[in-house]
């Protein structure tokens, strides 16, 4: 296994270090086995899952819980590696009050995603860092995120229906496996237990965006871009301006490519020209 691959091994240790220093009760802490194919686990849900299956905003008229607000505190990261030992696939630990018990409340939100797959490599951390954007694939989920921070909305409908940390895991576990090829194993962490603990939990993978950000850097230098950002597309308000930019540059390769061949196959027909003539001849 090569360092790269290992970058984010030591933040899963941490991570999983941080869970264990907490306490256990059985209130506020859960272990769920949540294995199966993507397809097994959409079946297994009570709401709609995929593209257009959230309707859109949800009022705080219309919010039975609310993750993650700024005021409450909340962070999310996403740590990949091709060392399937590390991740147990199918498990999400919730570490402080599920959503059923929370209503009208505004929980601090910790979530880290922990992905596995033998052939995971540097290129495919730009790939990977796109897994989580969800938008509104999951029916009743209200999310705003950026690389850093999560803050969702819950609505009153689906919570209805038992909307909890168990149905919203299965469906990032279905929605990432079924969207990003080479990842057999997904595991979840959820923190809502108090705002230090989603600090601490913060703090451990502090290291993890500028990780990224220098993988990242390395994988657009090998296509030919060089540019310093803070890499996070999904979130920066600056993305039109890079994709113009990409086709752009590829528009111009395209063009220079184009233009070569072109030449080549002129000079091979003004090679080919006195032979032709001598042959008339």
């Amino acid at each position: 296994m090569g360092s790269t691959m290992a970058v984010f091994d030591g933040h899963i240790k941490a991570v999983r270090d941080f869970m264990r220093s907490l306490p256990m009760t059985d209130d506020l802490h859960q272990e769920l086995e949540c294995s199966g194919t993507p397809e097994e686990l959409l079946r297994s849900l009570p709401i709609n899952l995929g593209r257009g299956a959230s309707s859109g905003i949800h009022l705080r008229s219309n919010t039975y819980t609310e993750l993650g607000n700024p005021i409450a505190g909340s962070c999310s990261h996403l740590l990949w590696t091709n060392n399937t030992s590390l991740v147990r696939d199918g498990r999400i630990t919730l570490i402080g009050p599920d959503i059923p018990a929370s209503e009208g409340k505004s929980l601090p939100f910790g979530q880290i995603l922990m992905l596995a797959g033998e052939t995971l490599a540097a290129k495919d951390h730009e790939r990977l860092q796109q897994a989580p954007i969800i938008g509104d694939r999951i029916e009743g989920y209200m999310l705003k995120s950026t690389s850093d921070y999560l803050w969702a909305r819950i609505s009153k409908d689906v919570a209805a229906r038992g909307f909890n940390f168990e149905i919203l895991g299965k469906s990032l576990i279905s929605l990432i496996k079924s969207r990003t090829p080479g990842v057999t194993a997904v595991e979840i962490l959820f923190v809502t237990s108090s705002k230090e603990d989603v600090k601490e939990l913060a703090s451990i993978a502090s290291e993890v965006k500028g990780l990224g950000s220098n993988i990242l850097k390395e994988a657009w230098k090998e296509r030919g871009f060089d540019v310093e950002c803070d890499f996070d597309c999904a979130s920066c308000h600056d993305e039109p301006v890079c994709d113009d930019i990409r086709e752009v540059i590829v528009g111009v390769k395209k063009a220079a490519r184009e233009k070569k061949k072109a030449q080549d196959e002129n000079s091979v027909s003004y090679q080919l020209t006195p032979l032709r003539k001598a042959i008339v001849d």
